[in-house]
């Protein structure tokens, strides 16, 4: 198990128990689904007057939406300053980061929820859809991940 994670698994495991406590505060205190692909929708709602993204349930939703966002990017900042990693560093140029956050929340747009959405509230809530989505999920997860490193290894 060390060679897939060489720093252990306890951050991790915090980091789920985390996301988990704070999906079910949002529920349990609003009522509110915490998935992330409604808000890739309902901030495109700023900038596109398509009827898609004019719909009542992206532009009446799209304040908490985005700082639900704004709220998991400050929580990650937060976890980072705390393990006193100092900054992070990525090998990846931003505009692949950029491209790559625009075409998984397209994706996740497309299959009707991300893993967040299906994964943390979809299962908690038993529906099937979510089970078959996040089968889905990791299936294509691994067989790229197995793509990569044999193609990495070629």
């Amino acid at each position: 198990m060390g060679q897939f994670f060489p720093n252990g698994i306890a951050h991790y495991l915090a980091g789920g128990l985390i996301i988990g406590a704070a999906v079910g505060l949002l529920f349990v205190t609003t009522g509110l689904i915490g998935g992330m692909s409604t808000v890739y929708s309902s901030t495109w709602s700023f900038f596109s007057n398509h009827p898609f993204f004019q719909r009542e349930n992206f532009v009446g939703s799209r304040e908490w939406r985005l700082a639900y966002a704004a709220g998991l990017v400050l929580g990650g900042a937060i976890w980072l300053v705390w393990l006193g990693a100092g900054t992070w560093q990525t090998g990846v140029p931003i505009w692949q980061l950029v491209l790559g956050g625009f075409l998984v929340g397209f994706g996740a747009r497309l299959s009707n929820g991300c893993t967040s959405g299906h994964g943390i509230c979809g299962m908690a809530s038993l529906q099937l859809p979510s089970l078959l989505a996040v089968l889905t999920f990791l299936a294509t997860g691994i067989v790229t991940a197995q793509l990569v490193a044999w193609l990495g290894g070629h």
